[in-house]
This record gives C-alpha cells, structure tokens and sequence, in this order.
C-alpha cells in the first residue's frame, strides 16, 4: 500500500501540472478542462478549484450509478486541482513565445498519459470522470459512445462559456490514449491479497 499511495500522489500531481502547462500554452485544453476554464472565467474561481467543485458534484452522478469510491478517487478530486492553481500561480500569465508554448503543450499532454497510467496502475479507484462514464456504459450502452457523449457535452459548454479549444484540444484527444496504452502495463502494479480477496 505505501508504494500505490506514492505512485497515486505522484501520479496526480504530475497531471495536475501537465494540464497546468496546457493552460499557459493557450492552445487548446481537453474537454473537461475546457469546461473548468469556461467556468473559472465566468465565476472567477481558480480553474484547479472549479475542477474539484466539478469533481464533487460528478461523484453525486455515481450515486444512482452504484459506482465504489476507492481512496484514489477522492485523491483524484482534491490533489489535481491544488497542484493545477499552485502551478499556475507559479507560472508567468502569459508566454510569448510560441516554440515555448508548443513545447509546453506536448510536454503536457505526454505528462497527463503517463500520470495517467500512474494512478490507474495503482488500482487506488478511478477518477471520478472516468468512474461516471464506467457507470453509465454498464447500463448497456457502449462505452466508446458513452465517453464521446460526454466529452462533446462538455466540451461544448465549455466552449460557449469561453474556454479554450483548438490544437491542444485534439492532440489530446488523439494523444494521450496511445501514451496510456504504452505506458499502463509497465506502470500497473499487481493486486495486493486484500484487493483480491476482495
């Protein structure tokens, strides 16, 4: 358990900086976070805290769907959002220069893939997101048109409320599943003998 809790806490904090690097590159953000910015501009609140309303209120969704919180999900729901504000409040408002923000934005999202095989590898819980798509398609409806119904939604709201869309947008769209795909089976550690008893 102490080498999951590590890999869960560094996993999370190294997403929440790769989404804070897309941000500042300012070209394109993934769905949800989108979402976040289009909220944080409308409100004020600090994008990073947004996603974690957003968060609390996504696992009020698991509660019809029977969903299980592990430990990992509520981590998922707090530590990104800290990590995504203290980042961004380190980094310059704005960067100038634009071979700087191309490489921020691949760097992000190539941080997010393996910070995403990180937590998952743990088998801690699933983020809230991802735990409220699961819930849904095992309802019977597939899952690949589950996550894209909901990925359009909010990236639509998002859009309206505006955040963020454009290159950034579909590399992560494109690129992060290709990453997690490569890195989850060197990152996913066995299940404990609790966990498979359980």
């Amino acid at each position: 358990m102490p080498a999951r809790l590590v890999r869960l806490f560094i996993g999370l904090t190294v997403f929440g900086i790769g989404v804070s690097l897309m941000v500042r590159a300012d070209l394109g953000l993934s769905p949800w976070e989108v979402l976040h910015q289009g909220i944080s501009f409308e409100t004020g609140i600090l994008i990073g805290t947004v996603g974690i309303i957003v968060g609390l209120l996504v696992l009020l969704g698991w509660i019809p769907l029977r969903e299980k919180l592990g430990i990992g999900t509520v981590a998922n729901v707090i530590l990104i959002g800290i990590v995504i504000d203290l980042t961004l409040w380190r980094l310059p408002d704005t960067i100038s220069s634009t071979p700087l923000r191309w490489v921020m934005l691949f760097g992000g999202v190539a941080m997010i893939g393996v910070a995403t095989s990180l937590y998952i590898g743990t088998g801690l819980g699933p983020g809230p997101r991802d735990g409220l798509m699961t819930g849904i398609a095992k309802r019977g409806l597939p899952i690949g048109a589950v996550r894209t119904a909901i990925e359009l939604t909010v990236l639509a709201v998002g859009w309206l409320l505006g955040g963020t869309v454009g290159v950034g947008t579909l590399l992560f769209a494109f690129g992060v599943g290709p990453i997690v795909h490569v890195t989850l089976p060197w990152l996913t550690l066995k299940p404990s003998a609790a966990q498979e008893l359980a």
